[in-house]
């Protein structure tokens, strides 16, 4: 870990990292990626110690309430995240100015900033986006080893449905010859419509690998599965995009599933949904893009 001073906390799309890098050792991972630029190790989370106050400048500037986003790159709740509390503070300013939150993880930490999710969501609107891919609890632990199991986060994603937070579920990636599986597939999504998420979000089923991600990806084969990495590399050569082998198949039973469920599995309509903002005193939406 290493501290780092921001030149600014906010995208043109209102989406912000508090930290840079990540520690939940996720085997696919493409932040890893060297199109991304990072100038150090991977697990050297580069901290944003003034996101705080960048975040409070950003919100006063602004002439309208809008969606403020995180989790794309880094997940906001690592594990430094326990002690630094950052995402908390900035979540504190989310809720302070009257803002709506669109955040992303697969940690169950987020269940200590309850209070500020319920809060958002009184006066505006919170969506939290779990991620899901695995649904056998020891094959999950191989893919996503530092952080909660798929049964930990269905438990989050469950917590928040009682709470009245509207989530959705991001089935990606599923990874071919390791997860593509009907019933892994069909486990997930039945805890899903168990636990009322508002969607499902895919594109597509497969995985994507490119420079930096690949590497890591295949060093993680070659330890946890032999012969894997070469039945990768007859497949699908040094493709960026991997799709499984019955991706028609799987992604027709994502679509009757969710359908059946009332759940929404159309991106488009997804990502409508994050980047609107409620005013639910007013009774105003406002573009997220604001």
């Amino acid at each position: 870990m290493h501290e780092i001073i921001a030149k600014g906390i906010l995208s043109a799309q209102n989406g912000m990292n508090i930290y840079r890098g990540c520690t939940h050792g996720c085997i696919y991972c493409d932040a890893r990626s060297t199109c991304y630029q990072m100038d150090h190790s991977f697990e050297d989370i580069a901290v944003k110690i003034n996101a705080p106050e960048l975040l409070e400048i950003a919100l006063r500037r602004k002439r309208k309430k809008c969606m403020i986003g995180t989790g794309a790159m880094s997940d906001p709740y690592l594990h430094l995240e326990k002690k630094r509390k950052l995402t908390r503070r900035c979540l504190e300013l989310i809720d302070e100015y009257g803002y709506g939150l669109a955040i992303q993880t697969k940690s169950d930490m987020i269940l200590r900033d309850l209070d500020l999710l319920k809060s958002i969501n009184r006066k505006t609107k919170c969506v939290v986006q779990m991620t899901l891919t695995t649904y056998d609890e020891k094959l999950c632990r191989i893919l996503e080893p530092h952080v909660c199991t798929t049964a930990r986060r269905i438990e989050v994603l469950n917590i928040l449905k009682e709470e009245g937070i509207p989530t959705i579920v991001w089935m990606t990636p599923i990874l071919p010859f390791l997860n593509d599986t009907r019933e892994n597939i069909q486990g997930l999504l039945s805890e899903c419509k168990k636990a009322e998420v508002y969607g499902i979000i895919t594109f597509g089923i497969g995985v994507t690998l490119r420079d930096g991600d690949r590497q890591y990806f295949y060093q993680k084969l070659d330890q946890h599965f032999p012969g894997m990495k070469e039945r990768y590399i007859r497949t699908y050569g040094d493709a960026y995009q991997l799709p499984v082998p019955r991706e028609k198949e799987l992604m027709n039973l994502v679509r009757q599933e969710c359908t059946k469920a009332g759940m929404e599995w159309r991106s488009e309509k997804l990502f409508e949904y994050l980047y609107q903002f409620e005013d639910k005193l007013a009774g105003e939406q406002l573009s997220f893009f604001l």
